[in-house]
């Protein structure tokens, strides 16, 4: 009997309120949930102690499933440059805690991430959603949204990357 390859991955949906998390696990082209939430911070607690509580429990994370690659979302600038910084702040914390365990890490803009999911990279919020649900034979759609966005980079990380090389598809890197 051949022994089927698979990985652990680590999804990331960063967010200073807000980094959602989810952990699938992949068995050669089968993937499956293993588990997602969502690190919160309040605004009313300062940006340095934000930023470490998403470090800590990101560490936590990988300290716990023991992730072999990571898939990110990158910061998508839109209109609100403040939000952009403060989401690129709370990345950073979470690409650490990757780094210090020496994690493969995949960067991914969100049409990217819809595009592996869903088929298109103008896909809305729902049907990113859907989708996570159906790839990973889940009951329910991930909540909160975070979790089903972090868990969706994981799903893109997996489509996209050839595993043990750390080389991902031509222009989808």
């Amino acid at each position: 009997m051949v022994k089927q390859a698979q990985r652990v991955i680590l999804g990331i949906d960063p967010g200073l309120a807000h980094t959602g998390w989810g952990v699938v696990l992949q068995r050669a082209s089968k993937m499956s949930c293993v588990a997602y939430g969502c690190i919160e911070t309040s605004s009313s607690t300062s940006l340095e102690l934000r930023l470490r509580k998403i470090y800590e429990q990101t560490a936590a994370v990988v300290d716990h499933y023991k992730p072999t690659c990571v898939g990110i979302e990158t910061v998508w600038f839109g209109v609100n440059v403040q939000s952009a910084f403060a989401t690129g702040q709370a990345r950073g914390a979470a690409l650490v805690a990757c780094a210090a365990e020496g994690i493969e890490v995949a960067e991914f803009a969100p049409s990217q991430i819809k595009l592996a999911v869903v088929g298109t990279g103008s896909a809305d919020k729902a049907q990113v959603q859907y989708m996570v649900k159906q790839v990973l034979g889940l009951d329910q759609v991930p909540r909160p949204d975070h979790a089903a966005d972090a868990l969706a980079a994981a799903i893109c990380f997996a489509t996209h990357s050839f595993p043990g090389t750390g080389k991902r598809e031509a222009g989808l890197s």
